[in-house]
């Protein structure tokens, strides 16, 4: 059993927490690990991020959460945290054993942990599926020890499981998050000294490879059942977990594009944007928007897990609007306020001055733009303009984000200077790539950042080709992976269809943008995503779960309009490779449910798949809009016959393609929509 399944296992059958006992007020707590620096391991398996990771958790719970929590109540074991306890394996114990002594019901503990995970032969092979212990490395992780049948001073699973249950059955409500891997291999194609795995091999730990392989080979005939009994007084639980079983998880220099950016867990930094930027929402909505991020933002390949009470809001706070305006403060000519990067900010971005929190934008008494942005502050001048800022503000004014600009220019890093024919070949093809390709494909060097890198890779199927590889560089499977040929290309074709490649995935890149910047807004409409083999066993995805579908599997869309006016419903769909196609438009009216068969899985393209809703309010007597249009080649998107704003922004991002993934179910179209809902899922074949 995972360390997930454990953990859901304590959570069946169980309602929601039991609220504060009467005479005590809740108490908010926190343990922060951070976990770095292996002393009894090779220094190449030392980390970077998670003491970045830790204080910039620290931070925002004392300063920035929806709840609050003192200083003091926030726990901190890690390395190179200034006045902090190493994070070894009794530190963690002593801490954990201390708050299952303080808690009292009703509190709430939110753990964190980042380092290394890894896998090991169970101790108890019965509970293990996988004939594995999942593990966390507190920073005195030993080796493989033989005569005990386990690693020196691993946090395994099962003791996890045990703390976390402890706590709960003081009453106490716990969020835990795990920003570190299990397994799972993958190729460096790009050697970036910012880019490191939270992943300790087997072979790093001096584990025999037979005893993995007889572990897993050994597998029970069934897993044990799940304790279904309610457990009066149990606290709440809610795990995050920044990679599956079979995934690694990376950590890297953010945030992205500043010049002080630090090494840090990936999904620690994106679950804190994605919390510093929606307060009040639940756990269900945070991890579909950290799904989201990972997509747009092209990150990491992973897909993070979220188990527990979805539905609840994070910390157990209140539900709060989402955040957009901030209390400002000036000095001399300087604006400064307390949000950042965290908070979706960047230089140039402009903000309204706002008298107060209820005003609508038309009532901003000025315009301010962001000279200086850190992670949790940020700094501005006013903007000159046609309407100046008064001499005296009024106390407690607020600088208020209004609009969102999408930059759909890409950059792609070109591959180490090497002597190569295949880097001879690209170089002699540059002119002819930079003129197919357009203004928005910007090229920099190897080692900048960028969204996008091409690679030489000698160790892989084809290494006469020039590999176009994530932000990270890392190829987490060839067959799935775009590359182009060179040995059978002179440099004009060679540049032309290289060009073609990096367009059409910056055109599903960049509707991905769009769909992250647009968000669902204001409108009151449910979307679900249903999946099965036939219409008779459909079922719903939950919150934050991402489907994972084989070749034939059915998927069907359910919306429904609660708005008192007409809304245009358009559904997209950007296949593993890129490609995009248009499978429905059509108006819902007022209390209107649209259920509706779209596709089947093909077997052609498999992999990261996502589907996407847009959503416009529809003008009386007027036509559906067809965004139809997206599924073609970017020279025939100049369609200008009518059209919304959203409709204009699409065709300048440029889209194109038709999926090979998906076989229509029916032979349907017409229409568009401001208000974009992305829904993921992965597609394979079956195990």
């Amino acid at each position: 059993m995972t360390l997930q399944e454990k953990l859901r296992a304590g959570i069946m059958g169980i309602g929601l927490a039991l609220m504060a006992a009467p005479g005590f007020a809740r108490e908010n707590y926190a343990l922060l690990i951070g976990a770095a620096e292996y002393k009894n391991l090779d220094p190449k398996y030392w980390l970077k991020g998670p003491a970045n990771d830790v204080r910039l958790v620290q931070t925002y719970l004392t300063m920035q959460s929806p709840v609050k929590f003192t200083p003091q109540d926030v726990i901190v074991l890690a390395d190179g945290v200034e006045g902090a306890q190493a994070p070894t394996l009794a530190a963690i114990r002593v801490a954990v054993a201390d708050l299952t002594a303080r808690v009292r019901p009703g509190d709430f503990v939110y753990l964190h942990f980042s380092g290394h995970g890894s896998q090991s032969p169970a101790l108890n092979p019965e509970t293990e599926l996988d004939g594995l212990d999942e593990t966390f490395m507190p920073s005195d992780i030993g080796p493989w020890d033989d005569a005990v049948g386990h690693v020196q001073n691993a946090l395994v699973d099962d003791e996890i499981g045990a703390m976390i249950d402890g706590l709960r059955a003081k009453g106490a409500d716990v969020w835990a998050v795990f920003d570190s891997c299990h397994s799972g291999t993958v190729t460096r194609g790009v050697e970036e000294d910012d880019v490191r795995l939270r992943e300790l091999p087997p072979e790093a730990l001096g584990i025999p490879t037979e005893l993995m392989e007889i572990a897993t080979r050994a597998l029970p005939a069934a897993e044990a059942p799940f304790d279904e009994t309610s457990k009066p007084g149990m606290g709440s639980f809610v795990g995050f977990f920044a990679a599956q079983t079979n995934e690694v998880t990376p950590e890297k220099n953010l945030p992205k594009g500043k010049p002080g950016r630090v090494p840090q867990g990936v999904f620690t930094y994106t679950l804190f944007e994605v919390l510093a930027q929606n307060p009040g929402a639940s756990y269900g909505q945070i991890g579909q928007e950290v799904l989201r991020s990972y997509a747009t933002k092209r990150l990491a390949a992973t897909t993070p897990l979220f188990e527990g009470d979805l539905d609840r809001v994070a910390f157990s706070g209140g539900a709060q609007a989402r955040v957009s305006q901030w209390t400002g403060a000036v000095e001399g000519a300087e604006f400064s306020i307390p949000a950042g990067s965290l908070h979706g900010l960047a230089v140039g971005a402009v903000l309204a001055v706002m008298g107060s929190a209820t005003d609508e934008d038309a009532a901003a008494l000025g315009f301010v733009t962001l000279t200086s942005v850190e992670t949790f502050s940020a700094k501005g001048k006013a903007l000159a303009g046609n309407k100046p800022l008064p001499a005296e503000l009024p106390k407690g004014f607020l600088l208020r984000k209004i609009g969102s600009d999408v930059d759909f220019t890409l950059t792609v890093s070109l591959p180490k200077v090497e002597k190569s024919p295949v880097v001879t070949a690209l170089d002699a093809a540059m002119e002819a790539l930079k003129a197919a390709s357009g203004p928005r494909l910007v090229y920099v060097a190897a080692g900048e950042e960028a969204d996008l890198r091409l690679a030489v890779i000698k160790n892989s199927p084809r290494p006469d080709a020039i590999w176009v590889l994530p932000a990270t560089g890392l190829v987490a499977d060839f067959a799935t992976t775009p590359s182009v040929s060179t040995a059978d290309k002179d440099a004009a074709e060679l540049g032309e269809v290289l060009a073609e490649t990096l367009t059409t995935m910056a055109r599903a890149i960049n509707l991905q943008k769009l769909g992250a910047a647009v968000g669902s807004g204001s409108l009151n409409v449910d979307v679900e995503l249903l999946t099965g083999k036939d219409k008779n066993s459909l079922k719903t995805a939950k919150a934050a779960e991402v489907p994972r579908l084989v070749p034939n599997d059915q998927v069907h869309i359910l919306a429904r309009n609660n708005m008192d006016q007409p809304i245009d419903i358009n559904v997209l769909y950007i296949a593993a490779d890129y490609a995009i196609s248009h499978w429905f438009s059509g108006r819902l009216q007022p209390g209107d449910v649209l259920k509706k068969g779209l596709f089947k899985i093909g077997a052609d393209v498999l992999g990261d798949e996502r589907m996407i809703v847009v959503m416009t309010p529809a003008l009386p007597q007027s036509p559906v809009e067809d965004l139809s249009f997206l599924a073609q080649d970017a020279l025939d998107t100049t369609r200008s016959l009518g059209g919304s704003t959203l409709s204009a922004a699409l065709s300048e991002a440029g889209f194109g393609q038709t999926t090979r993934s998906a076989t229509a179910l029916e032979d349907d179209t017409a229409g568009p929509a401001p208000g974009m809902i992305e829904l993921e899922l992965r597609t394979g074949l079956a195990e």
